[in-house]
């Protein structure tokens, strides 16, 4: 009897120290989106933790477009917006992403506590964040503004003239002037009579319109205008470590065009990044590294059959090309701050690469002259006329992106770490 006492002791002990190693709020394990999802689960087919940053019921939360960096030290600036609506005509939700209540919010990525830094009643466009002098820009119609993230102060900086109406969408790297580009209003009023993307991609770039690339003095207001072209100018983004470096595209049917360019705004000379060598060969979605070294972009060879990760070097154009396959072919894609990981936001059969099992968030780690993958969320519940957008965390831990797998936007971070089976 004592020693069938002593043995019920021993396992009642046994039960309660593995009771109490167990986390008090264990991640449930659950299939990703197509229902409310909770603040952090286990997704059950990748087994990477997935943590919903923007927890703001009845709102609706997009984080940046994937070239334009969103942070300021572990803060991450992003857009929310009052739930959609729903037209009544087609009876779709409206898009948050135009929505005349969109306003600038800052998120705290160790707390997820956020904070509005703009009350605007007019819609905003315009995603520069300048991290070294903590503001962001944006713009309202024909003004260009500026906050303050520390004391939330909003400043006007610039007000386009009637004859030169702009957009601005970069910042450069110590933060003195601003860029982006001026269409001809012959271009807008083709936009106007063809809102689809569908319908006006090759009518825009047929037409050889004039545009401008432009700079704006972000402390006196100066306008300075560095290049026009009979092309269509856009993708304009600054170096992140060069001021006088600007990096733009000639848009239009990747196939048709020699797509990425950069120019010194100071000698005005142009560069080529990358020349097509073969029929359907297309080139594009680009982003400058971290490091402002090189520029990275999707390559097809030809267009839909072979697909890379391929990055130019700008000191003397020297070429690097990571292949991957069909279903790791991504929207966007983007790296990390040394350029040893890779991250993309998959695709859905629609998309160029035609992929039957492509939507998935992915992690890609260069293996020799390929990407090996790894799948860090199931998007399958995703609708990807919303571009999920894919970001390495500052700590390089987790990838941001949005998605809409609740039926409403959201934005969300994988680890990369995945979690014991």
């Amino acid at each position: 009897m004592k020693r069938l006492r002593q043995l019920l002791l021993t396992t009642v002990r046994l039960f309660l120290l593995l009771l109490l190693s167990q986390p008090l709020c264990a991640q449930p394990v659950m299939e990703t989106g197509g229902q409310a999802m909770p603040d952090e689960w286990i997704d059950k087919d990748t087994r990477h933790r997935v943590v919903k940053l923007t927890r703001m019921p009845g709102k609706s939360n997009l984080s940046f477009y994937f070239h334009n960096n969103p942070f300021i030290g572990n803060k991450m600036v992003f857009y929310s917006s009052n739930k959609n609506k729903v037209d009544s005509t087609t009876k779709q939700e409206i898009s948050s992403y135009v929505s005349p209540n969109r306003q600038i919010h800052m998120l705290d990525l160790n707390t997820l506590q956020s904070e509005p830094l703009t009350s605007h009643r007019s819609p905003m466009n315009g995603e520069i964040v300048d991290a070294g002098n903590g503001r962001v820009y944006y713009q309202i119609k024909d003004s260009v503004w500026c906050v303050n993230v520390k004391t939330k102060e909003s400043r006007l900086v610039y007000v386009f003239p009637a004859d030169f109406k702009g957009s601005i969408t970069t910042v450069n790297a110590d933060g003195t002037l601003l860029a982006g580009a001026k269409s001809d209003d012959k271009e807008k009023e083709l936009f106007r009579q063809n809102p689809s993307k569908s319908s006006y991609f090759n009518i825009i770039y047929e037409a050889k319109l004039p545009r401008t690339l432009f700079t704006i003095h972000t402390q006196t207001g100066a306008l300075g205008k560095i290049f026009t072209d009979s092309a269509w100018l856009n993708h304009v983004q600054f170096s992140p470590t060069d001021p006088d470096l600007l990096m733009f595209c000639h848009e239009g049917p990747w196939h048709k065009v020699n797509r990425i360019w950069t120019i010194n705004i100071k000698t005005r000379d142009t560069t080529l990044i990358h020349k097509r060598t073969m029929d359907m060969e297309i080139a594009g979605h680009e982003w400058f590294a971290p490091d402002g070294k090189t520029i990275w972009f999707d390559l097809q060879q030809p267009r839909s059959v072979k697909f890379y990760v391929a990055g130019t070097r700008l000191e003397d154009g020297k070429q690097t090309k990571y292949e991957l396959q069909r279903n790791e072919w991504s929207i966007h894609f983007n790296c990390n701050k040394e350029q040893t990981l890779f991250c993309g936001d998959g695709g859905d059969p629609g998309q160029v690469a035609r992929a039957a099992d492509g939507r998935w968030i992915y992690l890609f780690k260069p293996d020799g002259d390929h990407l090996s993958s790894t799948r860090l969320v199931n998007m399958k519940h995703h609708n990807y006329r919303l571009e999920p957008n894919v970001h390495f965390s500052p700590d390089g831990k987790w990838v941001i992106f949005r998605a809409n797998f609740e039926g409403i936007e959201n934005v969300y971070a994988a680890e990369i770490a995945a979690q014991p089976n």
